[in-house]
């Protein structure tokens, strides 16, 4: 068994298809074939069903296709392995975060750490399945919450503890308040993320928790947006407290909401059975410090 041979079945396997898997490939469709004519000859057992123009994958296949993915995981941390102890700064970080935390975690940071390291290849996506995607190995690093019940091969590494406030624009008489209570929002022309963003979660399971109805939110996908919207007094909205304290909008007001004060714990994940080189275990402490550092003058602010 070769491993160009699972490449070829794992390509068949991705397509359904072997003459578009053969172009994928770039060989011929009789090639490929024959290459799985092989594999199957010395497994003994066929990969695929042949049902007309259609394949699908045996119980075998599934077998096959379960393991190849470990060994080519296996194959990828030995690449990077041996990349990383040529040249951490030419290797590659791919690193998920939540929708908005860009805003607070990355702008200024990112830029400081490609002047220390520029041919560090640096990926920043915005997500709001982080999670799924660090343990499907499509992402070296996420920054998200704390997850429930996590995959026993997803490392946590805890980053800061999130309050949330309510922002709202600075001459609205409750911006002369320090601290509201909770069901008061009830009051307010909401503006918000969409229901998949991690944030609307949260709020609206406090709403249901304390019996409160928003009044018809309206909704948007941008941080930027948000902060428009409540600059121009249309509406106000829920923010984690230290972003608004980071960003200092002169126009915008935070407000403590009590009983509950909206909360949830950030955190860094990574899977511990795919290589982790210097680059990402350095941009961690990094991050570590920068986070530490917000949350130290946030605490000064608030006296």
């Amino acid at each position: 068994m070769e491993f160009r041979q699972l490449q070829y079945f794992a390509a068949i396997c991705k397509e359904m298809h072997f003459s578009k898997a053969a172009e994928s490939l770039c060989t011929t469709q009789s090639n490929l074939s024959q290459q799985i004519k092989f594999l199957e000859n010395e497994l003994g057992l066929p990969l695929f069903d042949r049902i007309g123009k259609r394949i699908a994958l045996t119980e075998a296949g599934q077998i096959l296709l379960e393991q190849s993915q470990l060994i080519f995981e296996r194959m990828d941390y030995i690449q990077r392995a041996i990349l990383d102890l040529k040249k951490m700064e030419g290797g590659r970080l791919d690193i998920g975060i939540l929708p908005g935390d860009g805003d607070l975690l990355f702008d200024a940071l990112l830029v400081d750490f490609h002047r220390s390291y520029p041919k560090l290849s640096l990926t920043v996506t915005e997500s709001t399945e982080v999670y799924k995607e660090v343990v499907a190995g499509t992402r070296d690093l996420g920054v998200t919450t704390v997850p429930e019940n996590p995959d026993e091969r997803i490392v946590i590494e805890p980053l800061f503890h999130e309050e949330f406030a309510l922002a709202i624009r600075s001459d609205h008489p409750l911006a002369k308040s320090k601290a509201i209570p909770f069901e008061q929002i009830q009051q307010l022309k909401l503006v918000m993320f969409g229901p998949e963003h991690q944030i609307t979660k949260l709020i609206h399971y406090h709403c249901q928790e304390k019996g409160v109805a928003l009044d018809n939110p309206i909704v948007t996908s941008t941080l930027s947006s948000l902060l428009l919207l409540v600059e121009q007094g249309i509406g106000a909205c829920i923010l984690p407290r230290m972003l608004l304290d980071y960003l200092n909008r002169e126009n915008i007001t935070a407000v403590t909401l009590l009983h509950p004060t909206p909360s949830q714990d950030i955190c860094i994940i990574y899977r511990k059975d795919k290589f982790l080189g210097q680059a990402a275990r350095l941009f961690m402490e990094v991050l570590q410090s920068f986070i530490q550092n917000v949350v130290d003058r946030t605490s000064r602010s608030l006296g």
